[in-house]
């Protein structure tokens, strides 16, 4: 299992987690997907070593900016 870590901006809500949650969901190969907008933090699990641009592009198209931690 690989953990990857990304740090958020622009969350304020349950509703801005969601948005990035689902988003990440659709990049193959995530398993689970913590994320926190009181942190912004971010954490990916995958089997293997998920493509931190695509992460990075789904943050993006959920409306939030992340950058690898």
């Amino acid at each position: 299992m690989t953990t990857t870590e990304f740090q958020v901006t622009g969350m304020t809500c349950g509703h801005c987690e969601m948005s990035v949650r689902e988003e990440v969901a659709k990049i193959a190969g995530v398993d689970s997907i913590d994320v926190s907008a009181q942190t912004g933090r971010l954490v990916v699990s995958s089997a293997s070593a998920v493509d931190s641009d695509a992460v990075i592009a789904a943050v993006d198209e959920a409306g939030y900016r992340a950058v690898a931690a």
